[in-house]
C-alpha cells in the first residue's frame, strides 16, 4: 500500500503565488514514488483573493483540502490547524512562497523510510535574506540556545518531514501561544537533517516586517509575551542606554572642568541608572506574568470558519 503523506501549507495573502505553487508542488509530488498524498491547505484570514483561489483549486484537485481561519491568528495556529487536520502517515510542512526546495521532499521520505521520525531541512546559505535578518537570525539562535535547555538548531526554519507519532506528541501540548521551532525541538525523536540552498521569492513578498522577526525571536525567549507590558522593557533598555552615555558624559565632564554641585554626578548617573534597570526587571516580569495570564484563559488556539474538501 501506498504511504499517506499530508502536505501542510500555511497562507496568508498570498493570492499571486497560488498557481505559482500549485503548479510547481503537483508534479513534483506525483513523481514520488509508492506515495498519496493529500495538501492541506490553511488560509490565515487572507485579505485578498488567496481563498478563493484556493477553494477553486481544491475543486478541481481533490487532493487539496482548503481550511479557512475565522481571523488572521499568525502562521504559529496556521501550522497547529494543518497538523490538527492532517491524516498522513507522515506530513511536511513547507511555506507556500517555496524558497525552501520541494524537491527535497523525496529525500526527506526516503530519510523517514529509512527510520527517521523528524527530518529537518537547514539553510546552508542564506544569501537570499539581507545581511541585517542573517545576522540578527545568528544572534537570535546564540543567545536562545545559551538561555534555554532546548536546543533549536541554527538556521532550521519550518520546513521539515514528520512522524505521525511526532504530530501526535505535538497535539498533546497544551499552549495557547507556540513558538513551534521551540516545540518541534522540545518534543525530540530521531531526527536526520538535510542541507539545502535557500532561493530568492518567485513572486510575492515576505509578510514579515522587521520589527515582527524581533517580537517574534523574543517570543521564542520567553514562549510568549504581551506587547502592552513589554512596552516598558524597551523603554527600559533606552534609558538604561542613554543613562551610560550621558553618565559618561557627566564623568569626562567633570574630570574637565569639575562640578559646581559635589556628588552630583554620581547621584544623577545611580538614581536614572538603576531606575532604568529596574524599569527592564519589571518589564521582564511583566512578560512571564502576561504569559500565564493569557494561558489561563484557555482560548482556542485557532477557530476554523469553513473547511472545503
Amino acid at each position: 500500500m501506498p504511504d499517506r503523506i499530508s502536505l501542510i501549507v500555511p497562507f496568508y495573502n498570498e493570492g499571486e503565488g497560488v498557481s505559482f505553487f500549485s503548479e510547481t508542488i503537483v508534479p513534483l509530488l506525483e513523481q514520488i514514488p509508492n506515495t498519496e498524498w493529500e495538501i492541506v491547505c490553511i488560509d490565515d484570514g487572507s485579505s485578498d483573493d488567496t481563498l478563493a483561489r484556493l477553494v477553486l483549486l481544491s475543486q478541481t484537485d481533490k487532493r487539496f483540502r482548503i481550511i479557512e481561519l475565522s481571523r488572521n491568528f499568525g502562521k504559529e495556529a496556521a501550522m497547529t490547524a494543518g497538523l490538527d487536520a492532517a491524516t498522513g502517515a507522515a506530513v511536511v510542512i513547507i511555506d507556500a512562497d517555496l524558497q525552501d526546495p520541494p524537491q527535497l521532499i523525496n529525500t526527506m521520505i526516503e530519510k523517514w523510510r529509512d527510520g527517521a521520525e523528524v527530518v529537518l531541512g537547514r539553510r546552508v546559505d542564506r544569501s537570499s535574506d539581507s545581511m541585517a535578518k542573517r545576522v540578527t537570525a545568528s544572534w537570535f539562535y546564540t543567545l536562545h540556545n545559551r538561555l534555554t535547555k532546548i536546543q533549536i538548531p541554527e538556521n532550521v526554519g519550518d520546513f521539515r518531514l514528520m512522524d505521525r507519532c511526532v504530530v501526535e506528541a505535538l497535539k498533546r501540548l497544551p499552549e495557547q501561544q507556540r513558538f513551534m521551532k521551540g516545540l518541534f525541538a522540545w518534543v525530540g525523536f530521531r531526527t536526520v537533517t538535510l542541507d539545502y540552498v535557500r532561493a530568492s521569492r518567485s513572486v510575492g513578498t515576505s509578510k514579515f516586517s522587521g520589527m515582527a522577526l524581533w517580537n517574534f525571536a523574543l517570543e521564542g525567549l520567553t514562549s510568549f509575551s504581551t506587547l502592552p507590558i513589554r512596552i516598558w522593557t524597551y523603554i527600559g533598555f533606552v534609558g538604561a542606554v542613554l543613562t551610560l552615555f550621558y553618565g559618561l558624559f557627566i564623568f569626562i565632564r567633570t574630570l574637565i572642568y569639575g562640578s559646581s554641585v559635589p556628588g552630583y554626578a554620581s547621584v544623577f548617573f545611580a538614581v536614572t541608572f538603576l531606575g532604568s534597570l529596574q524599569i527592564i526587571s519589571i518589564g521582564m516580569l511583566g512578560e512571564y506574568i502576561g504569559r500565564i495570564y493569557i494561558e489561563t484563559k484557555k482560548r482556542p488556539i485557532y477557530i476554523t470558519r469553513r473547511t472545503y474538501n
